[in-house]
């Protein structure tokens, strides 16, 4: 198994890129392009609804490493937040990874999550069902769903630490 990095935004654009021009996962003429907004929120106004922007959160596992004392953790709660639209055959997605504070350190700082290439490969996918669900009018598929790998919850979710949990987006409704 890969080992998560820290947190590599060309990692996902290269997977991005991957599934959407050699997979096809988009096949509609459109052109995407993956972007990053450390603070956006879940929220959408009825103007930027009307634009018609959507929201996905993912809950996926990641690893973290504190910026402070170095010490690793690992979190079957690491949090990506996707903002995306099609418009005049441009598709654009705002993604937005949260951070987890240090158990440890308890200095504030949150700090981004690393994943393995799987789970940023099954967060876009999933993204991308979502995509051709709310932009192209598709079924979401059943496959999209059953790539899901069954979340291990292994010590409890320390939501002072999460900085989803703080804005109330972190995916304990999956429990």
């Amino acid at each position: 198994m890969s080992r998560p990095a820290g947190w590599v935004p060309a990692f996902w654009l290269d997977i991005f890129d991957e599934l959407l021009y050699d997979d096809n996962e988009l096949d509609y003429g459109d052109e995407w392009n993956l972007n990053f907004n450390y603070t956006q929120t879940d929220e959408i106004t009825k103007v930027q609804r009307k634009r018609g922007w959507k929201v996905y959160s993912h809950c996926a596992f990641g690893k973290f490493q504190c910026g402070a004392c170095r010490k690793t953790w690992r979190s079957a709660r690491a949090v990506v937040l996707f903002r995306y639209r099609v418009r005049n055959g441009r598709g654009t997605v705002i993604m937005r990874p949260f951070g987890q504070a240090c158990r440890q350190c308890q200095d504030g700082a949150f700090y981004l999550p690393g994943f393995t290439r799987k789970e940023v490969e099954h967060a876009l996918l999933r993204l991308f069902s979502k995509i051709r669900k709310n932009c192209y009018g598709e079924e979401e598929s059943d496959e999209a769903s059953s790539t899901s790998s069954a979340k291990v919850w292994t010590k409890p979710h320390e939501a002072a630490l999460c900085e989803a949990c703080r804005l109330g987006i972190c995916c304990l409704e999956d429990e």
